[in-house]
C-alpha cells in the first residue's frame, strides 16, 4: 500500500519524488492509521485496532525517529526566542519554523499543543 501511495503521487506531481516527500506520504499514511485506531477503539473493534497497529508499526520503521516531547518543547522555545512572536497572532509563523526545524521528528499535535503553551 505504501509503495501504491508513494506511485500515486508521483503520478500527480509528474515526477519522482524527493526523500522529504516520501518522507511526507509515509507520515500521511501513518496519521490516517492513528485516526482509524481511534475510530475502531470508539467502536469495539478491536480485531481491526490489531490490524492497523501492526500497519502502523511497519510505516513507522520507514519515518525518521520521532523526538521527546521535551526536545520538541526545546525547539519550540528556540524558534520562539529567535522570532520574538507577538502572542497567538504569530502562530502560524512560528508553527512554519518550528516544522521546518524538525521534519517529520514529533507529530503536528504534539507542535501545536507547545507552541500555543508558549505564546500564552
Amino acid at each position: 500500500m505504501l509503495l501504491s501511495d508513494i506511485h500515486n503521487q508521483e503520478i500527480q506531481s509528474k515526477k519522482d519524488l524527493t526523500d522529504d516527500q516520501v518522507i511526507g506520504v509515509l507520515a500521511s499514511s501513518a496519521k490516517k492509521h492513528r485516526d482509524s485506531i481511534e475510530q475502531f477503539k470508539q467502536g469495539g473493534r478491536a480485531d481491526l485496532v490489531a490490524r492497523e497497529e501492526a500497519e502502523l508499526r511497519i510505516i513507522e520503521t520507514y519515518l525518521p525517529a520521532q523526538l521527546a516531547p521535551a526536545d520538541v518543547k526545546k525547539a519550540v522555545m528556540a524558534v520562539v526566542a529567535e522570532l520574538k512572536p507577538q502572542g497567538q497572532k504569530d502562530f502560524g509563523k512560528v508553527m512554519q519554523a518550528v516544522m521546518a526545524k524538525i521534519k517529520g521528528q514529533a507529530s503536528g499535535n504534539l507542535i501545536s499543543q507547545l507552541v500555543r503553551e508558549a505564546l500564552s
